[in-house]
């Protein structure tokens, strides 16, 4: 109900410009001005007279939305579970804690060991990957969610601001200099940047046979070609645009050497800057590499024995992390992700079985007579 405060005002003795004081005119008056008033607007809104509408619920509703739910969300659950489930995934954990591992004995590697630790590790494929496959590398108990990690990046020294580069954000503390020289790419972040290297090869009659592994196309579009860029100037001399700078701490080399090719080198090197977009768990995925296929007659990865060789970078024991490499395909949906297709039919189940019981009690209980007269 709206209150017309003005009215009040004036019955409490008061004059809607404001309360009376001795010794001259009305306190919020404006001298003499525009005078003040608590009155709402004579709006349909502010004087709450719009229109409402309020649903009444009745069996005739309910139970056919109810049904409905449940007829539409069960298939739709039952063939996002199919198309995971049809999805091929191959996981090798490759931490080394186990005495048997044969990565155990890089177990206690630091970021710069020199020439790094290699392990080989050897695998059977049951079945034959037919699509294309992806590598990924995986992480667990690493918190890459931390505000203060998350933080710890400069976006326009990421984006070729030279002038970002020589001066970067406080953000990138503690990795903001290192020896009186701005560290380039600053900040935990990269600092941090994942650096096993990972080859695949397929045995046949005792041979190694080297699998393709593509490196260019793992990373957003929008990451590699809008938020990253190098420094302005000389792109075929990035040694030179880099000058002034030195690499992070924990990086055995510096940015401009990430890679041969300068289309995929520098700040817009893939590897980098899949690692840059950070995850929102501690256990974690990230596309390491594709493995595309060539022919439509044979699969990509027939079933058979494997090798997987790594160059063992990554310390994750201090930590008690684990690594792990996995080979993937893919569907229309995406990766293996069978909580999705659980969860419709789940829902849909509640809602079909919620409807079947709403139903039987409106059967039995809904034509009593609810008249309040008492009978004789």
């Amino acid at each position: 109900m709206a209150v017309n405060y003005s009215a009040k005002e004036e019955a409490d003795g008061h004059p809607s410009g404001g309360v009376g004081v001795p010794g001259g005119g009305a306190v919020g008056g404006g001298g003499g001005g525009a005078v003040k008033t608590r009155k709402p607007d004579n709006t349909a809104f502010k004087q709450q007279r719009l229109p409402a509408w309020q649903p009444i619920l009745t069996a005739g509703t309910v139970l056919p939305a109810f049904f409905i739910i449940g007829l539409i969300f069960i298939p739709i659950g039952i063939g996002i579970f199919v198309t995971s489930n049809n999805i091929r995934e191959y996981e090798i954990d490759y931490t080394g804690t186990e005495p048997s591992s044969p990565c155990n004995k890089c177990l206690n590697v630091s970021w710069d060991s020199t020439p790094p630790c290699t392990c080989t590790i050897n695998f059977t494929l049951e079945h034959s990957f037919e699509s294309n496959v992806f590598m990924y590398y995986g992480l667990s108990n690493f918190y890459q969610n931390h505000r203060r990690y998350v933080k710890s990046r400069d976006d326009s020294q990421l984006n070729g601001d030279n002038s970002s580069l020589l001066n970067p954000s406080k953000e990138c503390e503690p990795y903001r200099t290192n020896e009186d020289k701005p560290i380039a790419p600053c900040g935990a972040i990269a600092n941090s940047m994942f650096n096993d290297t990972l080859e695949l090869y397929r045995i046949d009659n005792d041979t190694r046979i080297p699998i393709t592994l593509i490196k260019k196309g793992i990373a957003w579009w929008t990451d590699k070609n809008v938020k990253f860029r190098n420094p302005t100037g000389d792109g075929n001399n990035l040694t030179a645009l880099f000058q002034g700078t030195t690499k992070p701490v924990n990086w055995p080399k510096p940015v401009y050497m990430l890679d041969s090719e300068p289309d995929n080198n520098g700040f817009i090197n893939e590897d980098f800057i899949v690692w840059m977009r950070t995850a929102a768990l501690p256990t974690f995925r990230k596309l390491y590499r594709l493995i595309e296929r060539k022919n439509n007659l044979h699969p990509t990865l027939q079933a058979g024995k494997y090798s997987l060789v790594i160059a063992y970078n990554y310390p994750v024991h201090s930590f008690d992390g684990r690594k792990r490499m996995i080979l993937s395909t893919i569907s229309w949906m995406g990766g293996k992700n069978p909580f999705l297709g659980i969860a419709y039919i789940t829902v849909g189940s509640i809602c079909f079985f919620l409807g079947v019981v709403l139903l039987i009690i409106h059967h039995k209980y809904g034509n009593r007579n609810t008249s309040a007269d008492i009978p004789n």
